[in-house]
């Protein structure tokens, strides 16, 4: 019986140099034979021989390829392919079955238990090669796009940005910022595994329309406003894979005009409540509007507003609306009027 390679060392792989694979097979001259030539080709190798160590070999070193015996006494690599796909940690890594059995039913099992391609045994190593290579170009991309990604989640945190990733076709809000998950409290009440719904439509629709990310047109931003305060939501990039619409990383930003308001009372010497009046005025509301959002009657407002028009010296709300407006912009050139 041919001796099998040792152990494998248990600590992190450097993937810079070569692929990771694990073989699974219960057959040590299988495994030889196989060690051998992908060591040669400068694959870094891992075996085992029976179902459970094949779980935490995967487990334990994330391989990037899985060569699987379909038959094995104990747990078979049927069962091991699931249970390999049920693991968040391993559920990527793509496995190629290598069977003895051509009949329709077992090939179509083993694609159902997660493979993704099979050799016929006797297996001759150039042909699992091949088909490797298919596979682990896909796993690579895979890989850069989740270290991407990552990393811009990780200089996201880092620098106290709100931001949330959303997965399109569903709503499912799969990770967020701890700033992001402050203000969607703040801003929506109870915490939820989905987006707030005005999210989940808007993404869809800019989704739908195929946001130009790599263009210099911006995909619109929502714009949800509460009083002075307006929270909006930015499409950053594209977060994961594209299939039903993707993950979407978005970045929200909360803005207050409560400094507006105040720098406008001090230009104008306004009251409090007639700086607020004015402020709505340059947004475009009419008095109705105003005292819903002020909590006042029409009539109130329109008292606010005749008393502002004495001070700015005008008599529109036009002329009101353009000389507040000029002096905000002096003020705060970010406004957005």
């Amino acid at each position: 019986m041919p001796n099998l390679p040792p152990e494998p060392a248990r600590h992190p792989f450097d993937r810079s140099d070569s692929d990771v694979v694990l073989i699974v097979d219960d057959v040590p001259d299988n495994l030889a034979v196989l060690h051998d030539a992908l060591d040669e080709s400068g694959y870094t190798v891992l075996v085992a021989t029976h179902g459970e160590a094949a779980l935490a070999r995967a487990a334990q070193a994330l391989p990037d390829i899985v060569l699987l015996d379909a038959m094995m006494p104990g747990m078979d690599g049927f069962e091991v392919a699931r249970r390999l796909k049920a693991d968040p940690r391993t559920a990527a890594i793509p496995i190629i079955f290598m069977t003895g059995l051509t009949e329709t039913e077992h090939l179509v099992a083993a694609l159902e238990a997660g493979g993704v391609d099979y050799v016929t045994k006797p297996v001759k190593a150039r042909e699992v090669m091949a088909r490797m290579g298919v596979h682990l170009g896909g796993a690579r991309r895979a890989r850069h796009a989740a270290s991407q990604a990552s990393q811009a989640r990780n200089a996201l945190d880092a620098f106290g940005y709100a931001s949330i990733t959303v997965r399109a076709s569903d709503g499912r809000l799969v990770w967020q910022t701890p700033l992001a998950r402050e203000l969607l409290l703040a801003w929506f009440g109870e915490p939820s595994a989905e987006a707030p719904e005005a999210v989940q439509t808007w993404l869809r629709r800019v989704v739908a329309g195929g946001a130009p990310l790599d263009t210099a047109a911006e995909p619109p931003r929502l714009s949800i406003e509460q009083g002075a305060r307006r929270l909006t939501f930015r499409l950053h990039r594209q977060a994961g894979d594209s299939e039903g619409g993707g993950d979407w990383l978005i970045v929200m930003r909360e803005v207050s005009d409560d400094k507006i308001i105040e720098s406008m009372s001090l230009a104008f010497k306004l009251t409090a409540r007639e700086a607020e009046v004015l402020y709505w005025v340059v947004k475009g509301k009419i008095n109705r509007d105003i005292g819903d959002i002020l909590g006042a009657s029409p009539a109130t407002v329109k008292k606010h507003l005749e008393r502002v028009f004495a001070k700015l010296g005008v008599e529109t709300r036009t002329a009101a609306a353009a000389m507040a407006l000029g002096r905000i912009r002096q003020l705060h050139p970010q406004f957005e009027g």
